[in-house]
């Protein structure tokens, strides 16, 4: 295994990188929902309902909501009746969505401080694992995606949603010079922090395409993958089963 991962462009440690990715999300905890109704103009409301969609969540079911911080997937699941628990290796991130959670009066969730690539949780715990936007800032991805694998019990399903990158001609382009160049200008405006915000579209650069991701998740041991793409690519719903 390399000694060196990606922290945005840059090749860091593995230490290095887990420290400096939970600064980045500790510095935009409370701006970060604000943030990405800026810089999705929205759209990520909408990838969020179809995510949850795709998941189908049902009452009584038991889900983990991986890099969940702050419940915008797991409120969603909790209208469906599922309880979720909902786990960040953040606390900052934690500490907003259960604040959120008690001013909108959601209840039915569990909340953990929890490293994706080593669950405190049983084997077989979960009916399902979904995990939308973290997945790339996770240090070593493989690791994790084993680890949901061990956390599903049998007929378990996995759902990740993450940025990728868009194969429609032109676009590709434009959201280039858009993610790189006006993108990190919102943050500094919105959270007073451009910094962080730059890292964020670079890690989303250097995250593996859609068909590498894919066969990560078989690697790790899923079954019936599937990946769906949104806008030519730009986000995609990520799907495997546990038998």
């Amino acid at each position: 295994m390399s000694d060196r991962v990606s922290f945005g462009y840059e090749d860091v440690s593995p230490e290095e990188k887990t420290e400096r990715v939970g600064q980045v999300f500790s510095s935009v905890a409370r701006r970060y929902d604000v943030m990405n109704d800026a810089m999705s103009a929205g759209l990520h409301r909408l990838w969020k309902d179809r995510f949850v969609s795709r998941v189908k969540p049902r009452a009584g079911e038991m889900i983990l909501d991986m890099a969940g911080g702050t419940g915008d997937i797991a409120f969603r699941m909790q209208k469906h009746g599922a309880l979720v628990t909902v786990s960040d290796i953040n606390p900052d991130m934690l500490a907003v969505g259960m604040e959120r959670a008690a001013e909108r009066e959601i209840g039915g969730l569990s909340w953990s401080e929890q490293n994706a690539e080593k669950l405190t949780f049983d084997t077989a715990s979960f009916d399902a694992y979904t995990i939308a936007f973290g997945i790339r800032n996770v240090t070593h991805i493989d690791k994790a995606l084993k680890e949901a694998h061990r956390v599903l019990k049998r007929g378990g399903r996995f759902f990740c949603l993450e940025f990728s990158t868009t194969t429609w001609p032109g676009f590709s382009e434009v959201y280039d010079f858009y993610s790189h160049k006006i993108v990190p200008k919102v943050g500094q405006m919105i959270a007073g922090d451009a910094e962080s915000y730059r890292y964020l579209i670079e890690s989303i650069r250097r995250f593996p395409d859609m068909p590498r991701f894919e066969e990560m998740i078989r690697e790790a041991g899923f079954v019936q993958t599937r990946c769906e793409p949104i806008l030519g690519g730009l986000v995609a719903i990520h799907s495997g089963w546990k038998i």
